[in-house]
């Protein structure tokens, strides 16, 4: 009745972020026509949405040719990256990936932080068929079957240390 009211709980969690983004998807576009791409990509999110769902994971928006979604756990994160990016290939598809592990400040329609902007950074950095994720993944992943090939230390827009990177091998 007197005194002040309690303070809201933290939207604040540990996830595991995933970004997709496919290879070449303007010139692919282009040469396709707007129809055709269109229903190929209607295809690719819903093959998407799919694996996000079968690994535990949320779609929290589709980007274009992109998804951004959230895990529990980083291994779900990595192998749903690894079954996009082949689901991807079967439709004549390449496909990039990211993910990193951290804390998200979320909504009920989206997730945000610095955790976000990292996995949308490694994502950026991988190569066409890669699955690129931060040392926080691998770190957390020990122990289970996944295996990583070094990629090195690089710079990320934004973040004044190195960070290391690996590709899921």
């Amino acid at each position: 009745m007197t005194g002040s009211a309690p303070a809201p709980a933290s939207s604040r969690v540990l996830a595991s972020v995933l970004f997709t983004d496919l290879v070449d998807s303007t010139s692919r576009a282009s040469a396709m026509g707007d129809r055709a791409w269109t229903e190929l990509l209607e295809r690719h999110h819903r093959a998407v949405r799919d694996a996000v769902e079968r690994q535990g994971g949320r779609t929290v928006k589709m980007l274009g040719d992109g998804v951004l979604a959230t895990f529990a756990g980083p291994a779900q994160a990595v192998r749903c990256a690894e079954r996009i990016i082949d689901s991807s290939r079967m439709q004549g598809l390449e496909l990039r990936s990211g993910v990193h592990t951290g804390e998200v400040e979320v909504s009920s329609d989206d997730v945000a932080g610095l955790a976000v902007h990292l996995a949308a950074r490694i994502m950026a950095l991988a190569g066409a068929g890669e699955v690129l994720v931060s040392r926080t993944v691998r770190d957390l992943v020990v122990g289970s079957e996944l295996r990583f090939a070094d990629r090195g230390q690089h710079r990320i827009k934004g973040i004044d240390e190195p960070w290391q990177l690996y590709a899921l091998a």
